[in-house]
């Protein structure tokens, strides 16, 4: 027995591998940890999908089936080619899931309300091909990504994931029953077993702690009526996408609106990057794993597009899930990836996962969240400390976070710089963070740039 962690020797050995990313670990050690991936991401992979095919009129009434299923395989694939990247390019080597990015959402809609979803999905596969140009020169321009700025991005994505994981405890936003004391009571009973076994649990209880909090809160729920199967009746039994099935439609002002968007939400694929690569892994990303990630996200946005799957980015409650529990391991991510693609082409399966409660999956996420927000602050920690990284942190969260929570404030501006900027506040935090670093630290910048 160890002294340390009260495991046999062989268990302990076993339980090490999770936190190398190359190991080879046998599926029953993948399995729970891969399961806790999906269930966490699943809601916010199928959500913005749904809200896309509601928001097109007249939209043939399988629009949404198709929608949810290339979204959830394209998700798979997305976090595969991370883990495998493809010609050694496209993907980071890195434990990243990907899924469909609710940030793009209100844009989207616009654009399919208005344009069709040819013109959405046309604008997404020359985005993707915009980012993969752009990934070919992530190494040149990293010297814009120093730990002020990346810290900066982290904590604002940590924060801008706060007021989400609080609407889950208490119910989900626009939910009949939202901020009821049952809802709270589901949620915090859910959150005090995930945080007794990540405190005090050893081995593979502490490791999955989010998955077997999910598994007995969604127990508790079944007698007290907070589970809604009727979905999973009603789920067909198999959907595969179809190749081109929304055609191509090319309307300039969309293709510029996703082309800048999608550009621009590089900076939080960096940042997630470097989240992970930081909480879980103690060191910074390498220049080919944020080569490899941007270019991997738009090579799987530029063909998602031609089967109808939504624009995808890494999601932050999974990088926060890896943080917490250090672990990297490659396989982890194939086993959910394979989970979310049998789960796009099986309805039933992919409706099942979806009818966990909103009380269960935020009292579980909750201290992943905190997590993320804690990974930046470590990270800023680590950097030079200066008045100059001190005006850089403040002054892009106040404008980055300020100008989310101040809804309206950009009301006089064009549509889609409302959608960039005066939603979650990672990208105004991100684009402040490094205009400040270049204007406060140019002659730095400029040698590194040179250098590159």
């Amino acid at each position: 027995m160890s002294a340390e962690t009260g495991l046999i020797p062989e268990r302990e050995d076993a339980e090490k591998l999770l936190h190398d990313f190359d190991a080879a670990i046998p599926v029953t050690e993948a399995a729970p940890m891969g399961l806790q991936h999906v269930v966490a991401a699943i809601a916010g992979i199928v959500t913005p999908t749904v809200l896309l095919g509601n928001a097109v009129k007249g939209a043939a009434p399988d629009t949404t089936t198709l929608l949810i299923s290339a979204g959830l395989i394209f998700s798979g694939l997305a976090t595969l080619i991370q883990s495998f990247p493809i010609f050694k390019r496209f993907g980071a080597r890195l434990p990243l899931l990907f899924g469909s990015a609710v940030a793009y959402v209100p844009v989207l809609m616009t654009i399919g309300a208005n344009y069709g979803l040819g013109a959405v999905f046309t604008s997404q596969i020359i985005g993707g091909a915009a980012v993969m140009f752009l990934g070919l020169f992530i190494k040149k321009i990293r010297v814009l990504f120093p730990p002020q700025v990346t810290g900066s991005v982290i904590i604002a994505i940590g924060l801008s994931l706060f007021p989400v994981v609080v609407k889950y405890m208490a119910g989900g936003e626009g939910a009949a029953t939202f901020g009821s004391s049952k809802n709270w009571a589901l949620a915090m009973i859910t959150f005090v077993i995930v945080f007794l076994l990540n405190t005090f649990a050893k081995g593979i209880a502490k490791l999955a702690s989010l998955l077997i909090g999910m598994i007995l809160g969604y127990l508790i729920a079944l007698p007290l009526g907070m589970v809604d199967l009727g979905s999973v009746q009603t789920a067909g039994l198999f959907q595969l996408p179809k190749f081109m099935h929304f055609g191509i439609d090319i309307q300039i002002v969309p293709i510029l609106t996703i082309v800048v968007i999608m550009i621009v939400d590089a900076a939080q694929i960096i940042g997630q990057s470097t989240a992970t690569t930081v909480g879980a892994m103690d060191r910074q990303p390498t220049g080919r794993e944020l080569s490899g990630a941007v270019m991997g996200s738009g090579f799987i946005n530029f063909f998602g597009g031609m089967f109808g799957g939504m624009i995808c980015s890494p999601f932050g409650q999974n990088v926060g899930l890896t943080t917490m529990t250090k672990v990297v391991n490659k396989h982890v991510m194939a086993f959910a990836s394979v989970v979310l693609i049998i789960a796009g082409l099986f309805p039933k399966l992919s409706a099942i996962l979806i009818s966990i409660p909103y009380p269960v999956l935020g009292g579980a996420m909750i201290s992943v969240f905190a997590t993320i927000m804690m990974t930046g602050i470590n990270m800023l920690f680590a950097a030079e400390r200066s008045q100059k990284t001190n005006t850089i942190v403040g002054t892009a969260l106040a404008f980055g976070v300020g100008i989310s929570l101040a809804q309206g404030a950009l009301k006089g501006f064009p549509d889609w710089v409302t959608t960039m900027f005066g939603h979650s506040g990672v990208i105004m935090t991100a684009l402040a963070a490094v205009i400040l670093n270049v204007i406060l630290n140019f002659d730095e910048v400029k040698v590194g740039l040179h250098r590159s």
